[in-house]
């Protein structure tokens, strides 16, 4: 029974130590090399922090990063990356959240550590890599470790701007992990062609899954998804099979039309998460990759990755919303309505609540947020059972299938109204020309605002929006965007929307 996800490691560098691990254009470690380096960083660690302490790690997206990442986790402890790119204030936030005593780098990055003032000790990647392996100490820490011991912390923006860590344990992984592989049939000879930033939680998709199975992760520089010829050279010369991508990172290619350049003929399986897929764009991928399994995932940060799955294996037409599917294995997934009742008939909105092993410890050192967020589940009055309320509406459709509408945050009362702006957003991307939408309450002046991508200008848009909704859904303000901007996670930048506008 596995407790430990350093089994999949472990496991993989016993049945394919020559196999590649990950490697990304400069680097690339076999099972064995990865295996070594990860206990070598693991002794290191151990020499300095007790059980159970966070590492934060300030490093690039490279394959060497995800060796510090087991080291971490063979030293007994958990790994936090920290994004060099960010805002010295919110490293040092993340840092002093942590009460990190240590914090690793790379030798590159090592002056920036210095300019931000960061008390604790500095190690240096390198130098870790190279200290020698201390089997007893390792033995002494694993047998001491428990599956409910956190494994990572994911640092998300909290809604007071105050930075929130949200921590997940090796059972939640695991679990997640076990059944995520074998829904999908996931191989050894797989090539997972890594998207997301390490502190994003869909890279947790790419790493685990190819540490069970022995696949490769290619860690796909993220420069490349500026320029999709580069991106599309890179999934074909790497013989990538796998994609678990951004929503907007699959739009990168769709909507510039990329498989005119290259269609990489390997792809078998196209998963998405993060947004709302817009069908237009998943049309494109299924007409020039038809053969692949594509898949819609959903789930927040704080049920370890995804709660809910759904296979397409049918045609959708533009204007159609793509459901949201079925629960994992071990997770149960259910609509609640503002007070606190079951629903379950076609066409009630309620938000989308989880429960089960999936579910995060909570945040980091944050006990009012963990308490708001994390709760008893109100259907069960019979024994504790924690329930996660992601604050993402939903709703069944007649067939019984379960779509995501909104977010709380996105509903809206407009002209006496209750509006779900994710409604707008789906009949405005359906329409001809357009490729991407995002829709946003400007609550001061109570308007509703539409920017988009695409043709069509402001007048024709309202015509057949009339057509498709009622008067009081269609925005008031139109914005024609060259590209919309987008967080680093992959998510349209509803924030910087704003403030462009603003100024």
């Amino acid at each position: 029974m596995t407790q430990n996800i350093l089994d999949y490691l472990e496991a993989s560098a016993a049945s394919c130590p020559e196999k590649t691990a990950y490697e990304d254009l400069e680097q690339s470690y076999t099972y064995v090399e990865a295996l070594i380096q990860a206990k070598r960083i693991g002794s290191a660690l151990a020499a300095v922090l007790p059980q159970n302490a966070p590492v934060p790690v300030l490093m690039e997206k490279k394959a060497e990063t995800l060796n510090v990442f087991m080291g971490a986790v063979y030293a007994g402890c958990f790994y936090t990356l920290v994004e060099p790119e960010q805002p010295a204030e919110r490293i040092l936030t993340i840092l002093e959240t942590l009460r990190a005593q240590i914090l690793v780098t790379s030798r590159a990055l090592s002056e920036q550590i210095r300019d931000l003032g960061f008390a604790g000790q500095v190690l240096l990647a390198e130098e870790l890599s190279e200290h020698k392996i201390e089997e007893e100490e390792l033995g002494k820490r694993r047998r001491a470790a428990c599956d409910t011991d956190p494994l990572y912390a994911i640092f998300t923006s909290g809604s007071t701007g105050v930075p929130k860590g949200v921590v997940v344990c090796h059972r939640s992984v695991i679990d997640f992990t076990e059944h995520f592989t074998g829904l999908f049939g996931f191989e050894r000879e797989d090539v997972i062609g890594g998207q997301a930033p390490f502190d994003f939680d869909v890279s947790v998709k790419d790493i685990y899954p190819a540490l069970k199975v022995g696949a490769t992760l290619e860690v796909i520089p993220k420069k490349y998804f500026s320029t999709p010829k580069k991106l599309l050279d890179f999934l074909d010369e790497r013989n990538v099979t796998s994609l678990t991508w951004a929503v907007s990172a699959l739009c990168v290619i769709s909507m510039l039309k990329g498989f005119r350049y290259k269609v990489p003929n390997k792809i078998r399986r196209v998963m998405f998460s993060g947004e709302v897929m817009p069908v237009k764009q998943l049309n494109y991928w299924r007409s020039y990759l038809p053969d692949a399994l594509y898949v819609n995932l959903y789930g927040p940060t704080e049920i370890t990755c995804n709660c809910t799955y759904y296979k397409i294996e049918r045609e959708f037409e533009e204007g159609e919303s793509i459901p949201i599917g079925e629960a994992f294995p071990n997770e149960r997934v259910f609509l609640l309505d503002e007070e606190d009742r079951l629903l379950t008939e076609a066409g009630k909105l309620g938000e989308i609540c989880v429960t089960g092993t999936a579910l995060a410890l909570g945040y980091y050192r944050n006990e009012e947020k963990t308490g708001q967020a994390f709760v008893q589940n109100p259907l069960n009055a019979n024994y504790p059972e924690l329930m996660y309320r992601t604050g993402d509406l939903g709703r069944y459709d007649e067939q019984g299938e379960l779509h995501y509408v909104t977010r709380k945050d996105f509903q809206i009362k407009h002209m006496g109204h209750r509006i779900e702006l994710g409604e707008i957003e789906t009949a405005f991307q359906s329409l001809p020309g357009i490729e991407r939408v995002c829709c946003i309450y400007d609550e001061p002046n109570t308007k509703i605002i539409g920017f988009y991508v695409g043709e069509p200008e402001a007048k024709e848009i309202i015509k057949q929006l009339t057509e498709r909704l009622p008067r009081f859904m269609i925005p008031n303000i139109f914005h024609k965007m060259e590209d919309m901007p987008i967080t680093k996670n992959g998510k349209i930048d509803r924030k910087a929307l704003m403030a462009g506008r603003i100024q």
